[in-house]
């Protein structure tokens, strides 16, 4: 439906969000998979970011309309409820809300009945500290139990807590380019807070910088690819760590298997000036006509470290998918390692909370390849205690909390025999 057409200004990219919710808590579908949305590119980035700050406070945000529910409503109804409740936590006028939702609900035969019930309910919340303090939103059972496990319970619930908020826009730089003003990460990275539109930064037209999470950034450097070398970006998609490798001169070869995800890579190549080979192929599949001095596998993984930037997934996943995910994982590390010229090096990365697509693969890897050794290079800005007993990089979303927190991610540096 053209919302815009049907509704006051401000009201449909609350509506299509509503939507977007629908879709994701009502179908299973991904939030990239609800993004064809026909609304202005302003009201389109609004609706998203209104999706999204309302997936991270789902559960504490039910328990506050559950007070003042008798029956559950329509789940469409429910989610433009939930809406309203997140603007009001985050400090938008209550008219202006309380009257967006209304219209919402009234705008549809199946649900305009029930447009007395929406505005009852969200008239009755208090003016002030709507969410009461109510503590952020819980892992799904099925991550969080192992993460306690592995954790402790003080430790994931900082991480909750760093989950439910919006992240802030990190930036790898290329030196002697012009670069928007921020905070300057110890590991390297450029961390902006309400960035607004990216492509109209300092920069983004010469190809001074590129979009990625800081802890996303590390597994290039930890490879510390040099100037020359035969590099291979496998899983290279949608194109960080390959722009990251070609910026050190390195005569990169990335490989995806997905075609579009692979056209977003060809795009900012073609914005920064760098230089790669890109194929699309089965990594295992297909056979390169030469090894390469270096590789850096980006795993298939859960994607679990990354629920601060993608907080649909607790929503669509079960964790049926890991085991299978950790099987490939490891033919992908086997495969890599027969790639290597002799001495060559191989990180092994995924943006996963989970030991066994972290830790695990790397003891895997360790005694299935004798003579393959880890190897521990000196990082900027890496913590002594963010590495693991076997010699891994351990990243968790509640490092640098008081920033903003980073993308959970695993990785390890292997030197082939």
């Amino acid at each position: 439906m053209a919302w815009g057409m049907a509704m006051a200004e401000g009201v449909a990219a609350r509506a299509v969000a509503v939507e977007i919710l629908t879709g994701i808590l009502g179908e299973g579908r991904m939030l990239e998979e609800v993004q064809d949305l026909d609304l202005p590119p302003a009201d389109r980035a609004r609706a998203l970011r209104l999706a999204a700050s309302v997936l991270r406070w789902v559960e504490p945000v039910d328990k506050v309309l559950d007070r003042h529910l008798r029956k559950s409503p329509p789940l469409a109804v429910r989610n433009v409820l939930r809406l309203a409740v997140v603007e009001r936590a985050l400090g938008a006028p209550a008219h202006g809300v309380v009257n967006a939702a209304v219209e919402i609900v009234r705008v549809s035969k199946r649900t305009a009945h029930l447009a007395g019930l929406v505005n009852a309910v969200l008239r009755a919340l208090p003016e002030a500290d709507v969410l009461g303090g109510l503590p952020a939103q819980k892992l799904p059972r099925w991550l969080r139990q192992p993460l306690v496990h592995g954790w402790g319970r003080e430790v994931v619930t900082a991480i909750e807590a760093v989950q439910a908020g919006e992240p802030p826009l990190d930036l790898t730089l290329r030196p002697g380019f012009p670069a928007p003003d921020g905070e300057l990460l110890p590991t390297g990275s450029l961390r902006l807070t309400g960035a607004g539109q990216v492509s109209t930064l300092p920069g983004y037209a010469t190809g001074g910088w590129w979009v990625q999470d800081a802890a996303a950034a590390m597994p290039a450097r930890m490879l510390g690819a040099r100037a020359g070398e035969r590099v291979l970006d496998l899983c290279a998609a949608p194109g960080g760590k390959t722009l990251q490798l070609a910026a050190a001169g390195a005569e990169v070869v990335a490989l995806d298997i997905s075609g579009p995800r692979m056209a977003r890579l060809e795009a900012n190549l073609a914005r920064t000036g760098l230089q790669a080979t890109l194929v699309v192929a089965d990594a295992l599949q297909w056979q390169p006509d030469a090894p390469f001095d270096a590789i850096l596998l980006d795993a298939p993984c859960s994607a679990t470290g990354t629920i601060r930037r993608h907080p649909d997934l607790p929503f669509v996943k079960d964790g049926s998918e890991v085991a299978g995910l950790a099987t490939l994982q490891a033919a992908l590390i086997d495969r890599a390692l027969g790639w290597l010229k002799p001495g060559g090096r191989l990180v092994f990365a995924t943006c996963s909370l989970l030991a066994e697509e972290g830790e695990a693969q790397l003891v895997a890897a360790l005694a299935r390849h004798p003579g393959l050794t880890e190897e521990r290079p000196a990082l900027a800005g890496v913590e002594e205690a963010w590495w693991t007993p076997e010699g891994g990089l351990r990243l968790r979303p509640d490092y640098w909390a008081e920033k903003g927190g980073m993308d959970g991610f695993f990785m390890a540096r292997l030197r082939k025999k």
